[in-house]
């Protein structure tokens, strides 16, 4: 906050126009950053605040790459708070911003996963294929260079592809088939994960990773191999169970409710997710 608040107090006085642009841009990536953390401790609200914010400042400085980067943000906002039709549409309208970095390679990725919670396998496929492509033409921009949150990592868009199969069900005539694909992407994701540099390392997809990795064994009835995929996740400590988090594991507990398995493991882990569950983050003192 105090940074944002700075440079919007630095965008009240004089100063040349380059420095002006400047000041736009950060005063984006400051929003955005501030959207993404009250996403994370489950405050929709304020998260859509600041991307607001954020796409003014992105829109001011004329950075397009940068208004979609916002519009990703304000997708991934919706998609959480269980806003598939608004999700997809914030990620259609910021792919139509333009530009030919990652930023691109996410908004599909972030499509692909809003059509399937609406439960549209063939858009859903679509979307995840398009984004394979989009990361083979990809020429780095400005937002690459920064890294972190504005660089989508090859991780990152097989989580998203993983996400969105878990979400899928198996059609009628094709059992294992969604859950085959879904485990097959959250697999390589995990090991993406792992091999990464510290510098594009996120517990948050991570975790999201091997959560859909746990969904995919339960579909396919492996509840040992699911315990062991999300026993990571479960390991995390109280200041990180963000509300991303939170939300995979309880679609792991789900997942194990419509198996109907009614085993010690099964049980067990359910429970488990529960204890988990009890004291998010944003429970914690602030």
């Amino acid at each position: 906050m105090l940074l944002q608040d700075t440079t919007f107090t630095l965008l009240e006085g004089r100063q040349r126009p380059r420095e002006t642009r400047d000041l736009y841009i950060l005063g984006a990536l400051f929003s955005g950053m501030l959207a993404k953390a009250a996403h994370d401790v489950r405050d929709p609200y304020t998260a859509m605040t600041h991307a607001r914010t954020g796409l003014l400042c992105a829109r001011n400085a004329e950075s397009a790459p940068l208004a979609a980067w916002i519009g990703g943000i304000q997708s991934l906002v919706a998609f959480w708070a269980g806003r598939p039709h608004e999700a997809l549409a914030y990620a259609q309208a910021a792919a139509a911003e333009g530009g030919t970095g990652t930023v691109a390679v996410w908004l599909a990725s972030s499509e692909g996963r809003a059509w399937a919670m609406l439960g549209n396998e063939a858009d859903s496929l679509r979307a995840i294929e398009r984004a394979d492509d989009l990361r083979e033409h990809v020429q780095a921009d400005e937002l690459d260079a920064l890294g972190g949150m504005c660089l989508f990592t090859t991780a990152r868009q097989l989580y998203y592809a993983a996400d969105a199969c878990a979400s899928l069900p198996d059609p009628a005539g094709r059992a294992g088939v969604m859950h085959g694909r879904a485990e097959a992407y959250a697999g390589q994701a995990v090991t993406a994960y792992e091999s990464a540099p510290p510098a594009e390392r996120s517990f948050g997809d991570e975790a999201g990773s091997r959560t859909d990795l746990a969904i995919a064994r339960v579909r396919a009835g492996d509840l040992e191999g699911a315990r062991e995929a999300a026993t990571p996740v479960l390991d995390l400590p109280v200041t990180q169970r963000i509300n991303g988090v939170v939300r995979s594991l309880t679609s792991v507990h789900r997942a194990i409710t419509a198996s109907a398995t009614d085993s010690r493991v099964a049980g067990d882990l359910q429970e488990e997710i529960e204890a988990y569950c009890r004291t998010p983050a944003p429970a914690l003192p602030r």
